[in-house]
């Protein structure tokens, strides 16, 4: 099993080497990026664009006429690889002791993404920004305005500020070179509806702290929501939310603030019933058995439930063997020890987000609401999330509900098997999805 996580960095690229890691049903495409400076000193990054990899400092160990060695301590990996001509690489990816054959060629990979929208466009955008109160965030956006969009149908035309998912990330919520909501913008324009969406927090081009909680992000949407309002150019005012922006959207409308609510896997149930779900959904695709992932579910929500109440654990490894033993559960070495990770990991954001509980907000909420999930979602199961709003939200016939078959977390179609293979899959979205949106907010009067 392997695991490549990215940071980010600014680099020219001047050669790009490329190749395919086979791992079994799975593959990766990988590159890596070598930059001559102006003393001839040369340095490389490395990209995995099917992990959202993007120029991941890497150490040059050597390169020269006849051989390619690259060191990646942070990942504990290296590759070696001999030169067969200036067109071709012969070598081997070693992580913790696997090794993989990986040859490469010089040429730049692009993943094909159909949906991705490209200029010209057929509508107006606008660059913006806001302030948010909160910690003074700057916030910077795009608006987009519908096409055939003018002052005489401005009351009539609705606009939707589109909150991210948990993590930093930008306006677009690029991932895997996915660009979830400017695909979702650009329909959105095409059918006589305006979005801004922005970029998160103290990330790309906005300002304040990136260390905050589900309650900073909150208060950026609100600021959002304000700001459109403020403008006076649009009609309805909604929101669409993605993952934890769905759960911010359920917020929102607790507060109402705003006129619809659209929810695009959104967590409903609350934090740590959702991650203990996840973990029992995510595990036995990664090779660990169903009984045993159960086992783990039950140590990591009593793990969990701990960490809400404050109890204090001196040993974490202690703390963990002694959970299992009362239990009567035995776990392998390395489910152990993600356990004593669970127990701080994370921060002030896990913190809030395993208390909170979105059922709470949801009684609350007037407006009407479209919450959609796919049947093989592994990170926000629909099975433990629709239910919660079908119970808890109140009624009106203006509300949708649906659950989609065979889509993953980001809405894409797949199957069991590739449910988490977002950056190989080449849809960004379901275009039913897309269209549903569509119709359900033109209805919205």
């Amino acid at each position: 099993m392997i695991s490549l996580f990215a940071l980010t960095c600014v680099a020219q690229q001047v050669q790009t080497w490329s190749g395919e890691l086979s791992l079994g049903a799975n593959k990766l495409n990988i590159s890596f990026n070598i930059k001559t400076l102006a003393d001839n000193q040369q340095v490389c990054t490395m990209d995995i664009p099917e992990q959202g990899a993007k120029d991941f400092p890497v150490e040059l160990v050597k390169n020269d006429v006849d051989s390619l060695i690259i060191a990646m301590p942070a990942l504990q990996a290296n590759y070696k690889g001999h030169k067969v001509s200036s067109e071709s690489i012969k070598g081997y990816f070693t992580q913790i002791g696997y090794t993989f054959s990986l040859d490469l060629t010089p040429r730049k990979i692009t993943l094909n993404r159909p949906q991705t929208p490209t200029p010209p466009f057929a509508y107006k955008t606008q660059e913006v920004t806001f302030l948010s109160p909160k910690n003074n965030a700057t916030l910077a956006g795009t608006l987009t305005y519908p096409v055939h969009y003018n002052e005489q149908n401005a009351h009539s035309t609705p606009v939707v500020l589109m909150v991210t998912g948990s993590g930093a990330q930008n306006r677009d919520e690029e991932v895997f070179d996915h660009k979830l909501f400017l695909v979702i913008a650009d329909h959105l324009a095409k059918n006589g509806i305006a979005s801004l969406r922005y970029d998160d927090r103290g990330f790309a081009a906005s300002t304040g702290n990136i260390n905050g909680t589900t309650d900073d992000n909150l208060a950026d949407a609100e600021a959002g929501i304000q700001y459109l309002r403020d403008l006076k150019q649009f009609g309805k005012v909604g929101v669409i939310g993605h993952s934890e922006g769905g759960t911010i959207g359920f917020m929102l409308g607790a507060k109402q603030n705003v006129d619809f609510i659209v929810s695009l896997a959104g967590a409903a149930a609350r934090g740590v019933d959702l991650l203990v779900g996840q973990n029992k959904a995510i595990l036995p695709l990664k090779g660990i058995p169903q009984e045993m992932a159960n086992d783990y579910a039950s140590v990591l929500k009593v793990i969990f439930e701990d960490r809400i109440k404050g109890t204090p654990v001196t040993d974490s490894a202690q703390y963990v063997a002694g959970l299992c033993q009362s239990m009567q559960i035995n776990l392998p070495a390395v489910l152990m020890a993600n356990l004593e990770q669970c127990i701080s990991s994370g921060g002030q954001w896990m913190d809030y987000f395993l208390a909170y509980d979105p059922s709470v907000a949801i009684r609350q909420i007037t407006c009407p609401v479209m919450a959609v999930n796919g049947t093989l979602d592994v990170q926000v199961l629909s099975q433990d999330n629709l239910p919660v709003l079908q119970q808890h939200l109140p009624a009106s016939k203006k509300h949708l509900i649906k659950e989609y078959e065979a889509l993953n977390h980001f809405l894409q179609h797949c199957t069991p098997a590739t449910t988490l293979n977002y950056g190989q899959i080449e849809e960004t979205i379901s275009p039913e999805v897309l269209s549903d949106m569509v119709t359900w907010i033109q209805t919205i009067k």
